[in-house]
């Protein structure tokens, strides 16, 4: 008979799950990576593995959640009544071109729903 050799004990997967649902962030899975001596890499895996790592959320430089292309092009799609052939061609424009001009559509909307 082989036995395999686990890569954490199930007091260490306790004890960082316990750790990681009390404070999620880049600082706990780094504290844990240096406490039982693996890398940052395998601490992710764990809590995936576990079912509690929470991915990082990207933000823009101004610290909003970031807004694909695809998303506005459907947006205006519902606003204007576009062909899904119209939207498709919206992301090839500029993707702060295309916020300014919703902004501006959604801001009128509300003045003229508001009167």
């Amino acid at each position: 008979m082989t036995t395999t050799k686990t890569a954490y004990t199930a007091e260490q997967t306790a004890e960082l799950v316990a750790a990681y649902k009390a404070a999620p962030n880049a600082e706990t899975v780094a504290t844990f990576a240096e406490k039982f001596g693996k890398t940052v890499k395998s601490i992710v895996a764990k809590l995936s593995r576990e079912g509690v790592y929470q991915k990082k959320e990207y933000k823009t430089k101004a610290g909003e959640a970031v807004v694909k292309k695809d998303e506005l092009a459907n947006e205006f799609q519902e606003a204007f009544g576009l062909t899904e052939s119209e939207a498709d061609s919206l992301t090839k424009a500029n993707k702060t071109a295309l916020v300014k001009i919703l902004n501006s559509f959604k801001a009128a909307q509300k003045v003229v729903t508001a009167d």
